[in-house]
């Protein structure tokens, strides 16, 4: 299948389903001599893995990342470094009574479509259990970013229609929903137990920040920085739309309004471009939002077809999240982690 391997000079390739034996990916690229941090590349396994309660799913897996290539007394040699991340908590049982039926807001009927066959256990490469490999590919980005001062940090903007009215970095982490405010968060892990109650389900917004970002990546003209970020934040299974700076409000602001005026330093004196000009970092700290729709696995009888073509209803069982933001955070930030640790590379041959 193709469309399973991103980047061009930091190159990542994922493999593996929902349910079959692991996932894992190979990640080709990765300059020699970095100090592969162990600790910190399960860190942020166990960010993502599921079982981890608040709006997430009861499935529990361990996501024991193991290094199997391309590092040699901790530091990577410059050949190929694969990762392996093997399924442990599966139970496959629980889409027997569905296999033959098309679950809506999933890929079922479109991988149907395109190939004739589909792994019906969970969504099997469509499932979001695959981003677990772009997880372990971008905790290696992050560790050669910030080595280059770069440092990036995502969060929940909004969730089951609450936004945190504050932005408060210090508090992601010690809250399940991983929002920028204690007191938006308690309301969203209110409104988020009451969906779950009726079998329902929510999407939010999930924004994210970079700092430390050098001025001039970015490839013009079609491998625009924003543009590459688009391309990889979208692969996301759950993700819908993304906007950078202000975002769609430009549409209703003037010029004045909008640009960004720069005094010396450089320094900017606004961020409504959120860091990107002409599709190339500006040195300005980089945001921008994704959206991320309600997860389509709900405890509610629903119309679909089955595998015949013929109309009947659909009742989900097994285990799944209320919500995807918490858990789709660090995703967003292995995603931005691999564009900007590409770009870096590719900008060495930018000038003579």
């Amino acid at each position: 299948m193709a469309g399973n391997t991103f980047g061009e000079a930091f190159k990542v390739t994922t493999f593996g389903e929902s349910h079959g034996a692991a996932l894992g990916c190979v990640i080709d690229g990765c300059p020699a001599g970095l100090e592969l941090d162990a600790g910190f590349l399960q860190s942020e396994m166990d960010r993502r893995r599921p079982g981890q309660g608040g709006a997430a799913t009861t499935r529990k897996e361990g996501d024991a990342a193991e290094v199997l290539s391309g590092v040699f007394e901790g530091r990577t040699t410059g050949t190929a470094i694969a990762i392996l991340i093997r399924n442990t908590s599966q139970r496959s049982g629980d889409y027997n009574s569905i296999k033959d039926k098309f679950r809506p807001g999933h890929a079922d009927y479109t991988y149907h479509e395109k190939y004739g066959i589909r792994d019906y256990r969970g969504g099997g490469r469509a499932s979001g259990r695959e981003t677990a490999a772009r997880v372990a590919a971008g905790a290696v980005a992050k560790m050669f970013l910030a080595k280059h001062g770069i440092h990036i940090t995502a969060y929940t903007k909004k969730a089951a229609g609450i936004e945190c009215g504050e932005t408060d970095l210090s508090v992601i982490e010690k809250n399940p929903l991983r929002a920028c405010s204690l007191e938006a968060a308690a309301r969203m892990q209110e409104a988020v137990e009451k969906l779950r109650a009726e079998g329902n389900s929510a999407g939010g917004i999930v924004e994210c920040r970079v700092a430390g970002l050098p001025a001039g990546l970015g490839e013009p003209v079609f491998d625009k920085l924003d543009a590459l970020l688009a391309h990889a934040v979208l692969s996301i299974g759950a993700v819908k739309g993304i906007e950078f700076g202000s975002g769609f409000d430009a549409a209703d602001s003037t010029g004045r309004e909008n640009n960004d005026p720069i005094r010396k330093g450089p320094s900017f004196l606004t961020n409504n471009a959120g860091g990107v000009l002409g599709g190339i970092s500006n040195g300005d700290e980089l945001v921008f939002r994704a959206a991320v729709k309600p997860v389509p696995s709900i405890y509610m009888k629903q119309e679909t077809l089955d595998t015949a073509g013929n109309e009947c209803d659909i009742l989900i069982e097994g285990r799944h999240d209320v919500c995807l933001c918490p858990r789709i955070v660090p995703v967003i930030e292995a995603m931005t982690a691999l564009v900007l640790a590409d770009c870096l590379i590719r900008n060495r041959g930018a000038r003579a």
